[in-house]
């Protein structure tokens, strides 16, 4: 088997390094074939020719250049549900943070003067800081992943009432959410009808700002809003506005910036959703897993840019994998090389994600290097790896 050469740019729980380190060498310092990553930035780091994969121990990808990586056929994972728990129980923090003015409560009791009656100042003044109890509320979520649902389920458990919305819910997140939990067969439904809402969705195009005066307008007066997915979902300015009226109560959110910390009634947590250590933990193994099943056997699990791709037990004498663009007759130039050369297909797969896909073929003989060229020049195709071993 080939002893691949794997480097980590952040510090990695070792639990996770070490189901890596049993074959291969990790924390190399150049022409590393894989990459263990948490935050920090790639966008100007310079990539080998050797890397095939990198994979981001958490479930954002925004400090990896993916678009590029894609080109280069370099796979990029993540950890999705990993550190789920550990965002759901700030979550309901935030709900409670929010609901009633306890941080206040706690900077005004931190100030009294000992030297006064204390108890008699207490009791006089805690009724600026009272809010409402979250039994019987209705929270509304957008995004039912592993921590919608997870969050949907406590919040339910809690006595509260449930609503969310997900046009692309998966079967299996379905199957997890609690009885209780609405469907809402519109964001707007969910901004209607909460007096809370939690945001859980990524961070694309069509949700930049999705949270701005015109969502804010349909939402109830007073209504509390949490985000703990990314920062650019909310429209600051629009933010601002809304709190300084009093539509929204509050704003809790785990990505404070120069503006967020400086505006009224704002709950900024500094991005402690993942900073557990079970979180931490969970997520190294998770992304050292992914790397090892894709350098050992060519299979994909969690990628953001290329298909899941479980290709089984080799049935041939060697692997071969290539990426390549989803675009028509790539399979029949594939196998017209092979069949050109007299190679047989023992076994194939072929996937695809977006503009992107990937082949796995078992193949009864070995490639020589011209077989191997043949194949990467195919159009489109951008690379072609051979896994030396089919012991899977």
């Amino acid at each position: 088997m080939t002893k691949y050469r794997i480097k980590a740019l952040n510090k990695i729980d070792i639990r996770g390094v070490a189901l890596l380190n049993q074959s291969h060498d990790v924390n190399v310092d150049h022409n590393e074939d894989a990459i263990l990553v948490r935050s920090a930035d790639m966008h100007t780091y310079p990539m080998p020719e050797s890397l095939l994969a990198i994979a981001r121990a958490g479930a954002g990808v925004n400090n990896i250049p993916v678009d590029k990586c894609s080109e280069k056929g370099i796979v990029v994972f993540n950890t999705p549900g990993a550190n789920a728990n550990a965002v759901k129980e700030l979550v309901i923090a935030g709900v409670f943070l929010s609901a009633r003015d306890i941080i206040g409560g706690i900077e005004w009791a931190k100030k009294l003067d000992c030297n006064e009656d204390v108890c008699k100042i207490v009791e006089s003044g805690k009724s600026s800081f009272a809010g409402p109890e979250v039994e019987g509320k209705t929270l509304g979520i957008i995004g039912l992943g592993a921590i919608g649902v997870l969050v949907a389920n406590a919040a339910s458990a809690l006595g509260m009432q449930v609503i969310g919305h997900d046009p692309f819910i998966s079967v299996d997140a379905a199957w997890l959410l609690n009885r209780e939990v609405q469907k809402a067969h519109s964001v707007e439904e969910v901004y209607a009808k909460s007096d809370f809402v939690s945001v859980h969705v990524p961070l694309i195009d069509a949700t930049r700002h999705m949270i701005n005066k015109e969502a804010i307008a349909m939402m109830k007066d007073g209504v509390r809003i949490l985000n703990f997915s990314r920062d650019a979902l909310i429209h600051d300015d629009d933010m601002e506005e809304a709190l300084e009226s009093g539509k929204v109560a509050y704003y809790v959110t785990d990505f404070p910036n120069p503006k967020t910390v400086q505006m009224k009634n704002v709950i900024p947590i500094p991005h402690l959703g993942a900073s557990t250590p079970e979180s931490e933990v969970n997520c190294a193994i998770m992304a050292s897993l992914e790397l090892k099943d894709y350098l050992e056997h060519g299979n994909i699990k969690n990628s953001v840019n290329f298909p899941d791709c479980q290709a089984g037990p080799c049935s041939g004498a060697v692997r071969v994998t290539l990426h390549h663009r989803n675009v028509p007759g790539m399979v029949s130039k594939i196998t017209s090389v092979l069949g050109e050369d007299k190679i047989n297909i023992e076994n194939m797969v072929n996937k695809s994600k977006k503009d992107w896909a990937y082949t796995v073929l078992d193949i009864s003989d070995t490639l020589t290097e011209e077989n191997i060229q043949k194949l990467q020049d195919i159009e489109d195709v951008v690379r072609v790896r051979v896994i030396d071993s089919c012991s899977v």
